[in-house]
């Protein structure tokens, strides 16, 4: 929120995709402390002890998230393992952003609604080589490459060469594994699928964040501002 000059009181809502803690942990503690409705799903809501009753909004896959006049959310469900997990496809002024995670394997449905978005945040989780090659025990291998696990860095090249279009001016690669990956290879792998069909922006979010971000409805000048 820094990078873009926000600050919690101005937040309208916390919208949270799954109740892992490195997702929605804090979600409670914030919403009390900022009186931020929290929206999720029942699952989630269940897992992270939050009350249906008190200031959570609960939704359904695929049913639109209405965030004011100019803004909407569509939960898309996603697989991964232990988990009620959901993708989101935000709308607004006729241009629609994808922010996708912990996920590992794609489906049609998603792939439908993340063609013609204009910016897209993806998880890039791991490298295939440095994955089998390290420490890991071979039960979290397999379950980190299973498909309810993450996406490797050639499964997200993938996806992204079926799905990115004229209309998709950024990526963000998201969630690297800081045992099993490197910016460098998660960047690289990417763009050798997607180079000839791909001409925006690419980003690799760190701990701390991007170096550079986009949004739904910003103007040339605020992107030429950020790059």
């Amino acid at each position: 929120m820094n990078r873009i000059g926000m600050s919690p009181s101005e937040l309208d809502a916390i919208v949270v995709s799954h109740h892992h803690g490195d997702h929605g942990g804090g979600a409670g503690i914030a919403s009390r402390r900022w009186d931020i409705p929290i929206h999720c799903n029942f699952t989630t809501a269940s897992h992270l002890g939050l009350d249906p009753t008190g200031n959570v909004e609960l939704f359904e896959s695929l049913q639109r998230i209405e965030l004011g006049e100019d803004m909407s959310l569509l939960p898309v469900p996603v697989p991964h393992s232990g988990a009620e997990n959901v993708a989101f496809i935000a709308s607004s002024g006729g241009q629609r952003a994808a922010v996708i995670t912990d996920l590992g394997s794609s489906t049609e449905e998603l792939a439908n609604h993340l063609r013609g978005c204009t910016h897209i945040s993806i998880e890039s989780n791991y490298d295939i080589k440095r994955l089998w090659k390290g420490p890991y025990a071979e039960s979290l291998k397999q379950r980190i490459s299973a498909n309810g696990g993450h996406l490797s860095n050639d499964q997200t090249g993938r996806l992204l060469a079926d799905v990115v279009t004229e209309k998709t001016k950024s990526l963000v690669l998201t969630h690297l594994s800081q045992e099993n990956n490197l910016p460098h290879l998660a960047e690289s792998t990417v763009l050798y699928h997607i180079e000839e069909v791909f001409q925006g922006d690419i980003a690799i979010s760190l701990q701390d964040g991007p170096e550079f971000t986009h949004w739904v409805g910003q103007s040339q000048l605020e992107t030429g501002m950020l790059v």
